[in-house]
């Protein structure tokens, strides 16, 4: 993998944010099926910089009402943001660089941005598959 689980945990905030040792993808995901903290999808918002990012993730009148965990499927979503972003992270080897990929409105993708299609697991494949080209210098 290009992407390392070690900076997906990174950008969720670490151990101290997950309260759990989480080394290898095992890890990963039961972290993310036991619900991760609410404090995590903070940290994410934080590092891609974009506040209105915990929103697309929790509907905002449910995550007043959320005080610990997110619920499976809403960990899912914040860990595919994550690995998307560390995979950004990888590709361009520049955190500014990443998030204005990230936040920004991609051809390769239709005119989407790519934190947006982050949201699904096929729309994170669409931009794995793009920053991937964008590694190797393929045609997008």
């Amino acid at each position: 993998m290009f992407w390392q689980v070690s900076e997906v945990v990174r950008i969720m905030g670490g151990e101290r944010v997950l309260g759990r040792r989480v080394r290898v993808m095992d890890d990963l995901r039961r972290a993310v099926e036991s619900g991760l903290p609410v404090e995590a999808l903070a940290e994410v918002t934080r590092h891609v910089g974009e506040p209105g990012l915990r929103y697309r993730v929790v509907p905002k009148a449910t995550l007043h009402r959320r005080k610990q965990r997110l619920s499976p499927d809403e960990s899912a979503r914040l860990e595919r943001m994550a690995r998307t972003t560390a995979l950004a992270e990888y590709v361009w080897e520049d955190q500014d660089l990443a998030r204005r990929f990230l936040l920004g409105r991609q051809t390769g993708l239709g005119g989407e941005r790519p934190i947006d299609l982050a949201r699904s697991e096929l729309g994170a494949r669409q931009v794995e598959e793009l920053l991937l080209k964008l590694e190797y210098s393929l045609p997008v």
